[in-house]
């Protein structure tokens, strides 16, 4: 899985399950503040979620506790999620490190910055 990257969703629901077990609620809250509110799960998409890294064994069911009359349902990393999750993290700094360095390449180009506009875009065509 994460060799062909991951999506967003996983990867936030994996980190938020790597530091200790959380039920679902817990797990939208700390998804949203990992990513400082850009990514906020509706509760379906989450239980999607979860459904589909259980089955490939990223995580499992930790316990079940009845709070407030409600069950709920913790979840942890699995050591193959905590390697896949690392696996993803260092796929995508190698992929920032690299943007950071064609833009610093671009910065350094002659007349690389003095318009934009004029170069070629898609398909050799003005951008």
């Amino acid at each position: 899985m994460a060799s062909k990257g991951m999506t967003t969703a996983a990867f936030f629901v994996l980190t938020a399950l790597a530091d200790q077990p959380r039920h679902g609620y817990g797990i939208l809250r700390e998804v949203e503040e990992l990513s400082d509110g850009a990514v906020q799960l509706r509760v379906g998409t989450l239980y999607g979620v979860l459904d589909r890294l259980t089955a490939d064994g990223m995580i499992v069911l930790d316990r079940e506790e009845v709070h407030d009359g409600r069950l709920r349902r913790y979840y942890r990393l699995t050591d193959e999620g905590a390697q896949a999750l690392d696996a993803e993290a260092e796929r995508m700094a190698a992929g920032a490190s690299a943007a950071k360095q064609r833009i610093a390449e671009g910065r350094k180009a002659p007349g690389a910055a003095a318009n934009p506009t004029t170069g070629p875009g898609l398909a050799g065509g003005l951008a």
